[in-house]
């Protein structure tokens, strides 16, 4: 697959963070809500990916909108601190691979994450030399598609793919006509790729110049 760009998405294809995120959210709920149930990590994994006005009407559909997201925003402000002293969980490999891959190819990160998660995993993990550039919901205000085409356009990217893990990557990468690859091994599925991994060592093989 010729490509002058990758572009990652962030949760369930670099990294799996959910545990932590899980464990803050629940303290969070603890003081705010405690008639609620606690959250589970199966249920943060369904959020990730998901724009933060829809993870609070999945996570609270009974609260007034102003309710729900002020409370994603404090599950956003302190998330962001834990993280960053703490970081995720990197999949097998994906330092090794990210650094071969840098010295091919301009990488990137598009995420429908709050402004300041991506700087998370770059602080945590010694991440940031590797990257070119990133763009986010919560910087923009757009959704992933819209933001996909904005990074290749600010990079002069002519043939950029993107790599995902969920139904909604995909459906953004088509969006904006660019080419989706499956990180199979992370949060979600996803029918119609251009092609699939099982893990991150597998992406440099499917790429070229």
């Amino acid at each position: 697959m010729k490509t002058d760009g990758v572009i990652f998405d962030l949760d369930g294809t670099l990294w799996d963070a959910t545990a932590g995120i899980t464990a803050v959210w629940n303290e969070i709920l603890r003081r705010e809500e405690p008639d609620m149930p606690l959250f589970t990590q199966q249920q943060i994994q369904g959020c990730m990916g998901m724009l933060l006005p829809d993870i609070g009407r999945r996570l609270f559909p009974n609260a007034q909108p102003e309710r729900q997201q002020a409370l994603v925003d404090e599950f956003c402000r302190q998330e962001q601190a834990l993280l960053r002293r703490t970081g995720g969980t990197l999949y097998p490999g994906m330092w090794e691979t990210l650094q071969r891959l840098h010295g091919d190819f301009p990488l990137f990160i598009v995420s429908n994450c709050q402004d300041g998660y991506i700087e998370c995993f770059f602080e945590a993990h010694a991440m940031a030399p590797l990257f070119c550039d990133t763009e986010c919901s919560g910087r923009t205000g757009l959704p992933k598609a819209q933001n996909i085409t904005l990074l290749a356009q600010r990079n002069g990217l002519k043939a950029p793919v993107y790599v995902g893990d969920t139904a909604l990557d995909g459906q953004s990468a088509r969006a904006a006509g660019v080419p989706f690859i499956h990180a199979r091994y992370g949060f979600g599925t996803a029918d119609g790729a251009d092609a699939v991994i099982d893990s991150i060592t597998g992406l440099p093989g499917l790429l070229e110049r």
